[in-house]
């Protein structure tokens, strides 16, 4: 006996529905990745800063060196983003650049906005090498036109610069205020 299953327009309306949900994911992804950033522990602009001073001469005396495929011997990987993750204590070895920005870590802030231990982030770009994160200090000068900033850099590793990324217009660049930072 050759039996024919028949769907009915209700169910098959039912099954398309529940298949194109499963495929779009949640709901609220924004909130998905609030929860993850808040696993993060709570810190201070201070201790964040504090921690950024330890690579500065954390190899026998000199910076840490910058190195995408390698960890530091805190579990951190020794490039701009998981610099930026050590100092604020983000689960090793750190989210890279792009999962700063967009993973529920930062919430984007004006330039003008920024205070001692925000971010400013470049990751639009399909490339690693032209990413990169700094961690602001101060403005440099009364203009707001500079700033002091603690990063990682290829070929010098560990740095306290002046910098003014951001404060070009156009140059990718974006502030951003870390979410697990308490005060």
């Amino acid at each position: 006996m050759n039996r024919s299953h028949r769907w009915s327009i209700p169910a098959l309306a039912a099954t398309a529905l529940l298949g194109s949900l499963a495929l779009t994911g949640p709901a609220n992804a924004a909130a998905t990745d609030i929860s993850t950033a808040t696993a993060a522990p709570g810190i201070t602009r201070h201790e964040e800063i504090e921690r950024a001073k330890t690579w500065l001469t954390a190899d026998q005396g000199k910076p840490v060196p910058y190195n995408q495929d390698h960890n530091w011997n805190d579990g951190y990987r020794q490039d701009c983003s998981g610099y930026a993750s050590m100092m604020l204590k983000l689960p090793k070895p750190g989210p890279n650049t792009v999962a700063l920005k967009d993973d529920g870590w930062t919430t984007p802030i004006t330039m003008s906005a920024l205070n001692e231990g925000d971010l400013i982030i470049k990751a639009n770009s399909d490339s690693p090498k032209f990413r990169h994160v700094v961690v602001f200090d101060h403005w440099a000068d009364a203009g707001h036109t500079k700033y002091r900033a603690y990063e990682q850099a290829g070929g010098v590793g560990t740095q306290y610069a002046t910098h003014d990324y951001g404060l070009i217009k156009g140059d990718g660049y974006h502030a951003a205020h870390p979410r697990n930072l308490t005060d």
